[in-house]
């Protein structure tokens, strides 16, 4: 679809360039900041005819980088690849749980699973190796194990370097696009919950408390140099939906990635959750996911939820935050998950 449309739900704008809350019209282009400033909720409105669906480019595009990891992750890098070939997935590698964990464990590497989910999202559509790096072994020692994660494992440990790895299993793969580790250390997830110190993802994530905080240990993890590079160069960054303070928030904790996003030319776009995450976000609504990404010192330009969804989102919140409400139709039919196609019309017109 033209970039300078969106489907029309988002709020409208008055001659002073401010958004209007409550009602629901279409957008336009929205202007970009200037580097290293905070936007304002202030966009250009020009409406173009959109088309029924978005053909994805052959090559080229907007250079577009996306942070989180999981599924989140994954189904917004299989929305930016309807618009862009241009794609690079910067991936939390702080898991401790299931196969990754025990790789972590053994082999002292970066968290490999969401890793994986990131590459077969950008994989080659007739590529076979797509399936087979998703298959699961049952039984014996190698139970439980992704066949993906121990490719991963093993050309790491042939190459000498993780993200040689990564772009050797993207070769193989076909994918669209680069996939990098958020920082190239096995770290290690530690939140305040109510005041109490909880250490690893898996403790995290499982603690019925409220999460204040999150960081890294060490909390000096230096960031993916390539990954620096793909911040400097975008035209837009997408922060993902997915598990906000054990898969989001952590690729924020790395400190020279957040500097970078601060001062990056490209527009922030924060894709909100559809729903809860219990125990993990039970009680937060969408404004809340914002501020907890704001709170970890991130950057915010355009923040696009479900409009009328399950997790409330407060639009006078929001532009008080600096932030664009950007309201839009970008859930499937039963509301439980995102639609790519969607969302890619979503994101381009927030390019």
């Amino acid at each position: 679809m033209p970039e300078s449309s969106l489907p029309p739900e988002v709020g409208p704008v008055g001659a002073d360039g401010a958004v209007r809350p409550g009602t629901a019209p279409s957008i336009g282009r929205v202007r970009r900041p200037s580097p290293g400033t905070r936007p304002r909720s202030s966009l250009v409105y020009r409406p173009e005819p959109e088309p029924e669906r978005l053909e994805a480019p052959a090559s080229g595009g907007p250079r577009v980088v996306a942070l989180g990891g999981g599924h989140g992750l994954a189904v917004v890098l299989r929305a930016v690849r309807l618009y862009s070939r241009n794609i690079t997935a910067i991936v939390s590698v702080a898991d401790d749980g299931g196969s990754s964990g025990r790789l972590r464990a053994d082999y002292d590497i970066p968290a490999p699973g969401d890793l994986r989910k990131a590459l077969i999202a950008l994989a080659g559509d007739d590529s076979p190796w797509r399936d087979a790096f998703e298959y699961r072994f049952a039984g014996g020692e190698i139970d439980g194990h992704a066949l993906g994660n121990l490719m991963l494992v093993g050309l790491a440990q042939t190459l000498g370097d993780f993200t040689a790895a990564l772009a050797e299993a993207g070769r193989v793969l076909e994918c669209v696009g680069q996939v990098l580790p958020a920082t190239p250390d096995a770290v290690v997830l530690k939140a305040d919950i109510e005041g109490e110190s909880v250490e690893g993802q898996v403790a995290v994530a499982s603690s019925r408390g409220r999460i204040r905080r999150v960081e890294l240990v060490p909390d000096d993890a230096p960031a993916c140099p390539e990954a620096i590079e793909a911040i400097r160069a975008a035209d837009q960054i997408v922060i993902a939906p997915g598990s906000l303070f054990t898969s989001v928030l952590p690729v924020l904790c790395v400190h020279e990635l957040r500097a970078e996003i601060q001062l990056a030319r490209a527009r922030v776009v924060q894709v909100a959750n559809l729903r809860a995450q219990a125990p993990e976000t039970t009680g937060l609504d969408a404004t809340d996911h914002l501020r907890a990404v704001l709170d970890h010192g991130g950057r915010v330009d355009a923040f696009l939820y479900q409009n009328g969804g399950r997790l409330a989102a407060d639009d006078d919140a929001i532009s008080d935050l600096g932030v664009l409400p950007a309201p839009a139709d970008v859930a499937r039919a039963d509301g439980l998950a995102h639609d790519p196609s969607k969302l890619a019309k979503a994101l381009k017109a927030l390019l």
